[in-house]
C-alpha cells in the first residue's frame, strides 16, 4: 500500500511518499525558513503564500522520485493540525483537490501526534520497531507532550507543556544570546564550549508530568541583564548561559519522560519531534534511560523536524485500523 503524505502546518512544505507504513520511497522538504529569519520567528502570511507557491512542485517531485504513478497511490495523508490555519488550509486544499481528481480515498493526521511515528520509519523499511505500549515524549518548537500509547488510535495524554515548548524557549533564548534563527542547532552549538554548572537555572518542578520552560528563559533573561550592567556579554559567557540554559530543559525532559515510563511500566520510550536531534538530549536520554532498563527510540535527525514521511505513515496505521475521512473534514488550531 503506498501512502502520499502532504505536511503543511507551520514553514515546511512537504510531501513523501511511503509504503506499508514503514518504507520512505521519497521525503521532499521546501523550507521557508530563510525568510523568516530576520524576523525572527515565522511569519505565518509569509509561511502560507511560499507553500501555495511550492506544493505542486514538491507533491509532484515527491511522487515522481517514489517511482510509483499517481494511479499507483492508495491513500492520501494530510495534516490537518494544529497548525498554522492559512498553512493548514494550503495542505487540505490541495490535498482534497488531489484525492477527488483521481478518486485516492484521503484521511487527516494529527501533527503532533505524528511526530511519534517518526522512529518507525526508514529509507528501506527494515528497522526495530517499538512495541505497544508505549510512552511517547513530542518535543518540538510548538510542542512539549507525554503520551501512553496503547495502540496508534489509543492514547492518553500524561502531561503537556504549561507555557512555552522545549523548542520555543531555545528559540527565545538564542534571541536573547543574539545567535539568530533558528535558534535550537545555535544554541546547541555554543553549549558544547560552555560548562553547564556556570548557572543554577532550574525549570520548575511541579510534582506531575506537566512541564514548563517559561521561567528557566526569564532567568536566563535576568542572568544577562545582570552581566550587561557591567559590561558586555563575553563569548565564553554566552556559552556557559546556553550550557547551562540546555542541561535546565534536558534534565526536565529526561526526568519527565522516564518518570512516565516506569510508571506505566512501559520498556519502550518513543521520542520525535525537532528538539529530540539535540545531541546533548539524545545521548541523555539513552544514558539514564538504560540505566532503568528502559529502551529508546529516536527518530532520525532528517525526521526530526517537520515531514511528510511521518503524515504517511501514521496515516497508513490509521486507515488499517479503520479510520476513514471525507472531502468534508476540517482543519484542527488547538
Amino acid at each position: 500500500m503506498y501512502v502520499l503524505g502532504i505536511e503543511t502546518s507551520c514553514d515546511e512544505t512537504a510531501a513523501s511518499v511511503v509504503y506499508k507504513g514503514r518504507k520512505i520511497c521519497s521525503h521532499i522538504i521546501a523550507s521557508s525558513i530563510k525568510l523568516h529569519a530576520k524576523y525572527g520567528g515565522v511569519i505565518p502570511e509569509i509561511a502560507s503564500r511560499a507553500q501555495l507557491e511550492y506544493i505542486n512542485f514538491v507533491v509532484d517531485r515527491a511522487i515522481k522520485k517514489s517511482g510509483v504513478k499517481i494511479g499507483d497511490l492508495d491513500l492520501i495523508a494530510v495534516t490537518k493540525g494544529p497548525g498554522l490555519i492559512g498553512s493548514l488550509l494550503v495542505g487540505i486544499s490541495f490535498a482534497k483537490a488531489l484525492s477527488f481528481a483521481n478518486k485516492i480515498p484521503i484521511i487527516g493526521v494529527d501533527h503532533v501526534q505524528s511526530h511519534i511515528y517518526a522512529p518507525f520509519l526508514s529509507s528501506n523499511g527494515h528497522k526495530q520497531s517499538p512495541k505497544f505500549p508505549f510512552v511517547g515524549l513530542i518535543v518540538s518548537g510548538g510542542h512539549t507532550s507525554l503520551y501512553y500509547f496503547k495502540n496508534f488510535d489509543k492514547f492518553e495524554v500524561l502531561g503537556e507543556t504549561l507555557d512555552d515548548a522545549a523548542g520555543e524557549a531555545f528559540d527565545k533564548v538564542a534571541k536573547l544570546l543574539r545567535l539568530g534563527y533558528p535558534g535550537g542547532p545555535l544554541v546547541e552549538k555554543i553549549a558544547q564550549g560552555g560548562n553547564h554548572k556556570a548557572y543554577n537555572f532550574g525549570c520548575s518542578n511541579n510534582g506531575n508530568l506537566n512541564f514548563s520552560f517559561s521561567g528557566v528563559k526569564t532567568a536566563v533573561l535576568y542572568k544577562i541583564r545582570d552581566i550587561e550592567r557591567i559590561g558586555m556579554l563575553s563569548r565564553k559567557q554566552a556559552s556557559d548561559l546556553a550550557a547551562s540554559f540546555q542541561q535546565s530543559v534536558v534534565a526536565s525532559l529526561v526526568d519527565k519522560a522516564i518518570t512516565a515510563a516506569l510508571r506505566k511500566k512501559a520498556k519502550d520510550l518513543v521520542v520525535g519531534g525537532g528538539v529530540a536531534a539535540n545531541k546533548y538530549f539524545r545521548a541523555q536520554l539513552r544514558k539514564q534511560a538504560e540505566n532503568k532498563g528502559i529502551k529508546v527510540f529516536i527518530a532520525e535527525n532528517r525526521l526530526c523536524t517537520d515531514n511528510a514521511s511521518m503524515v504517511a505513515g501514521l496515516g497508513y496505521q490509521l486507515y488499517r485500523l479503520g479510520k476513514r475521512d471525507n472531502l468534508n473534514f476540517k482543519p484542527i488550531l488547538y
